[in-house]
């Protein structure tokens, strides 16, 4: 004759498992849905970076308002020491 566990402590182990299973499902499925949101994202930073590089060529380096499409040029500071001796 087979020993057995009672059946309330059965139900609750079965509950447990199918819980389980069901998270694993679900954090597949986040999982999944991370990878295409990381891949998207990767899009969108390299056609950014497209935009950036054409714009450049333009206008030179510039900086854009984003609200009114204004932009100021960036002057980039020479070092004054270079050259001179200390």
């Amino acid at each position: 004759m087979s020993k057995k566990i009672e059946e309330k402590e059965l139900e609750q182990l079965v509950a447990q498992q199918s819980a389980k299973a069901g998270l694993i499902s679900d954090i597949g499925a986040v999982e999944a849905k991370k990878h295409e949101l990381l891949h998207a994202f990767a899009e969108v930073v390299s056609k950014s970076k497209e935009l950036n590089e054409a714009l450049e060529e333009k206008y030179g380096k510039i900086t854009v308002n984003l609200e009114d499409g204004s932009y100021e040029e960036i002057v980039e500071e020479q070092d004054t020491q270079d050259g001179q001796a200390d």
